[in-house]
């Protein structure tokens, strides 16, 4: 990767430190609506490919995190019994 790319895409995910490896998913997180509606098809691809970066290091680094009981298939299905 380039300087120039750095300047686009942003340092390697494996780079970065926790706290910025975090800030970085939650700063792409709040951005991909506005870049699905209203960026262009290589704006896009870009951001998926950031995206996919960040999240796959975090899940790198976090294989045993826990999954919270309502985002789990078992927890859908007893919220639509609920319902």
């Amino acid at each position: 990767m380039t300087h120039a790319d750095d300047r686009h895409r942003g340092i390697s995910a494996d780079r970065l430190g926790e706290a910025e490896l975090i800030r970085e998913l939650e700063n792409i997180h709040r951005s991909r609506h506005d870049t699905l509606l209203h960026g262009s098809a290589a704006a896009l691809s870009v951001h998926t490919t950031r995206m996919a970066e960040l999240e796959e290091e975090y899940l790198r680094r976090h294989p045993d995190r826990p999954a919270a009981s309502g985002r789990t298939r078992a927890g859908a299905r007893a919220r639509e019994h609920r319902d």
